[in-house]
């Protein structure tokens, strides 16, 4: 019986390329100040695709920590320091604009009035993941973050976490992503999993690691009336 509901945010809740293509041209640009072999490196390091705008679906970044694109990218960036790169990569996250998958306050309120807990667990920056998430962190429990000191996905001990502080057994959450990394974690909590395909991941991607694979997280609540888990 599920009692909480754990999303994660980019390509769950939020478009995946309308925000997160556009922050890695961004941040391609403004590292590379016009060096074109630069640009291209660190277009190579992240798995861009510098004529389309997006990420490759093979690209680290999709499910990547944050500080694993620090890491990632550092060595191209001689002028730069560990801490002083996460501050501005973190910066221009929290600025990049969101494209909401769907009017998210008629899902998570749906949700929120049918008595469900709600949570969010990115692997992004939680101080990036709140300002993202601003309009509608009324509706939420917890917002927590590669960096809120419960690991990243897919390990699944930020999951438990969540499920701890809400009260809830990790049997009654439901973890509901567009990776692997998101339904893999889910799956080692011990959590039921729901895949949906706002996400660069296709549906036999997620099929093996879900319980349900639905088209949107507006579905949700339609599902809801005829699950029996």
């Amino acid at each position: 019986m599920i009692k909480a509901f754990i999303f994660d945010k980019d390509g769950t809740l939020f478009d995946f390329q309308a925000t997160w293509g556009v922050w890695t041209g961004l941040i391609i640009s403004d590292l590379a100040d016009g060096d074109a072999a630069l640009i291209q490196a660190l277009a190579d390091r992240l798995d861009y695709d510098l004529d389309a705008h997006v990420l490759r679906p093979t690209s680290f970044v999709i499910a990547g920590a944050a500080h694993e694109i620090v890491d990632a990218v550092l060595p191209l960036l001689p002028n730069w320091e560990w801490d002083a790169l996460s501050v501005f990569l973190n910066d221009k996250a929290a600025a990049v604009p969101q494209v909401p998958v769907a009017d998210l306050d008629a899902v998570l309120g749906d949700l929120r009035g049918r008595g469900y807990k709600l949570a969010v667990m990115t692997n992004d920056a939680e101080s990036s993941a709140r300002a993202h998430l601003a309009p509608h962190l009324n509706l939420l429990d917890m917002v927590v973050g590669s960096d809120s000191g419960h690991g990243a996905k897919p390990d699944p001990a930020p999951l438990l976490a969540i499920a701890k502080a809400l009260g809830v057994g990790p049997a009654d959450c439901a973890m509901v992503g567009d990776s692997t990394h998101d339904l893999g974690a889910g799956r080692a909590a011990g959590m039921q999993t729901i895949g949906v395909l706002t996400g660069p991941a296709v549906r036999v991607d997620l099929a093996a690691l879900a319980d349900v694979v639905l088209e949107t997280v507006v579905d949700i609540p339609t599902w809801l009336g005829t699950d029996t888990t």
